[in-house]
């Protein structure tokens, strides 16, 4: 994609294989990287943005999609930057594709952003789809969804809401999933900075994974 091509150049020149060595190793050797560390590669977006401009939003999806599908895992952080300005922009309706790339290359780096950032954003512009979308991933058997279903809610603060909170966490909480468990305790520790009062509740009368409960009371 002629739109790309600057940018590609970019991060083949800033290409960095000591670092990506270590980088591989952090995501388990799931993923090549060019080794370009996140402040580095913030500065070659911005110019690229810079230069180029965003793509039209008649476009955004085909730019993501071609991101999405280069090898690099540089690439699939810059697409998520690039959603991230695009966060008013999305439709009703878009979150069936931002869906598709939560469980495609899925880890925890690419999930997170794409749940907490992403659909955290869509969801408040569209709260009508939250319980449709959300309580689908919960029953489903894919981690990721189950992951993002609970992390949406990352950033909202006071604006959480708990009925769904708790409900979501206590049909996951028996899960053995590692991630699963990860994500319950730190939405659980995220609300506790606003609501530590009903988060040392929930945790004293739900039961929870040990892994979950530490996360939870880090800071109550």
């Amino acid at each position: 994609m002629d739109y790309l091509k600057p940018l590609i150049e970019s991060f083949k020149a800033s290409a960095n294989p000591e670092n990506a060595i270590q980088m591989q190793n952090y995501l388990k050797g799931l993923f090549p990287f060019y080794g370009i560390r996140s402040p580095e590669r913030a500065i070659i977006e911005k110019e690229f943005f810079k230069s180029y401009g965003l793509p039209a939003k008649e476009k955004l999806f085909e730019v993501i999609n071609t991101l999405w599908s280069l090898p690099e895992r540089e690439y699939q952080h810059c697409a998520i930057t690039i959603l991230q300005k695009f966060d008013k922009k999305l439709e009703e309706g878009d979150i069936r594709y931002i869906e598709k790339l939560i469980v495609e290359k899925s880890w925890w780096d690419s999930v997170d952003g794409l749940s907490a950032w992403i659909c955290g954003s869509y969801f408040k512009r569209f709260p009508d789809q939250i319980k449709p979308v959300t309580s689908v991933w919960v029953d489903s058997d894919n981690i990721w969804l189950q992951r993002s279903a609970l992390l949406f809610q990352l950033k909202y603060k006071k604006e959480t809401n708990v009925n769904l909170l708790s409900d979501y966490i206590n049909k996951l909480s028996g899960s053995n999933e590692f991630f699963v468990r990860k994500a319950i305790g730190w939405l659980l520790r995220e609300y506790s900075k606003v609501n530590p009062s009903w988060v040392r509740e929930f945790v004293n009368n739900n039961k929870l994974s040990s892994l979950s409960y530490r996360e939870a009371i880090k800071y109550i």
